[in-house]
This record gives structure tokens, C-alpha cells and sequence, in this order.
């Protein structure tokens, strides 16, 4: 069996270990360009990326960090293709850094560039309904509002059909009522009403020939 100096022995193993290495991070993806701040606003903003193509990017992950280091927050997404995020409960007239990182088949790539934004003060912040229509936070409103609508039709044609019920039932008891009242107005009518009339049995007729009739008087002989 051959037996190789030492030295060769070192060798080998570094040159493997580069080769270990070259092929880990060969196989990680790229780390996000062009990240930039949008849509600032007081307490949110969003911030977007791009993705190198040819690799497949299955997620992302995002540090969010204040510049004065008390608070640190981390926001990580799977089984997606999106290329923004919106950053909430932010704190106003705060700096803030972030960083992103792509999240691949092979793990996650790099963290990008850092990134440096300041959010806005309450008053500086004006809503106009011309410069949000790309902001993906009143397009979360948007995408809620035609539920809202739907649950108010909904309401609302329920509380028509209950008051059209309310009123038919009504409009029932109210002729039940009236019908009850004439029977007991036909049953309150005098029994002499519903009787005939008698006939006149010819008693003052007869008294009537009685005393027209000439008087006879009987002779004895």
C-alpha cells in the first residue's frame, strides 16, 4: 500500500474543501438588486426588489432594524413570487435600515445592499387618491371592499324581506279583525229583527161585524 507524504495529504483536503465551498455557494441564490423604498407614509411603508433571472426563488426574507439598534424585526414569506412587502407599524419620523435576502431551493442567498429610509411625520403625510392607486396598501383596501359591499346587500335584502312580512302579516290581522267585528255586530242585532211578522188572526174583524149587526129581538107568541 503507497504511502503519500503528509504535506500531499494537506493538500487533497484543502482543495476539497474548496471545492465544497465553490460548489455550496454556487448553489445558493444570487442576493435581491435595486431594492428601494416606496410609498412612505408615517407608520408603513413598502419596499421592492429584483431578482437576478435564471433562478428559482421560492421566497424572500427581510431585516428590518431601527438605525439606533432597539428593535430588530425579521419578516420571512414562502411559496411566493413576490417582489414587494409592505412594511407596517412603523414608527413615525424613524430611521429605519433593511436588508433582503431570496430564499431558493438551496437556501438563502446573500442579504442585499442595506437600505436607509426615514418615515414620515403624521402631519407631512397627505392621502390623495391619484398618487395611491399603486400602493399596495389601498390595494389591500380595494381588494376588501367589494366583500364589505356584498355583506351590506346581503343586509340589506334580508331587513326588506322581514319588513315585507312584517306588512303582510299586518295586512292580515288587520282583516281577521274586521271580519270578527261584523260577525259580532250580526250577532248583537234584536232576535225581532230576524223574526216574521205575525199575521192578524181576523179578531178585530169579527168584533167589528159583532157590533154593526142590526139587533133582533125574539117575540114569544
Amino acid at each position: 500500500m503507497a504511502h503519500f507524504p503528509l504535506y500531499l495529504n494537506s493538500a487533497m483536503l484543502v482543495l476539497f474543501s474548496c471545492d465544497f465551498r465553490l460548489v455550496t455557494a454556487t448553489d445558493r441564490p444570487p442576493a435581491p438588486v435595486n431594492v428601494t423604498i416606496s410609498h412612505l407614509k408615517a407608520n408603513s411603508a413598502t419596499v421592492s426588489w429584483d431578482v437576478p433571472e435564471g433562478d428559482v426563488i421560492i421566497g424572500y426574507a427581510i431585516s428590518q432594524l431601527r438605525k439606533d439598534g432597539q428593535m430588530q424585526r425579521s419578516i420571512r414569506e414562502v411559496n411566493t413570487t413576490n417582489r414587494a412587502c409592505v412594511l407596517w407599524d412603523l414608527e413615525e419620523d424613524t430611521e429605519y435600515v433593511i436588508q433582503v435576502q431570496s430564499i431558493g431551493l438551496n437556501g438563502e442567498s446573500r442579504a442585499s445592499k442595506r437600505v436607509q429610509f426615514r418615515t414620515l411625520k403624521e402631519t407631512d403625510w397627505v392621502p390623495s387618491n391619484s398618487s395611491n392607486k399603486d400602493d399596495p396598501t389601498v390595494q389591500e383596501m380595494n381588494r376588501n371592499m367589494p366583500l364589505q359591499t356584498g355583506e351590506m346587500i346581503i343586509i340589506v335584502t334580508v331587513l326588506i324581506m322581514w319588513a315585507a312580512v312584517i306588512a303582510l302579516f299586518c295586512r292580515q290581522y288587520d282583516i281577521i279583525k274586521d271580519n270578527d267585528s261584523n260577525n259580532n255586530k250580526e250577532k248583537a242585532k234584536p232576535s225581532s229583527e230576524h223574526s216574521t211578522p205575525e199575521r192578524p188572526t181576523g179578531g178585530l174583524l169579527r168584533s167589528k161585524f159583532q157590533n154593526n149587526a142590526p139587533a133582533i129581538n125574539i117575540i114569544e107568541v
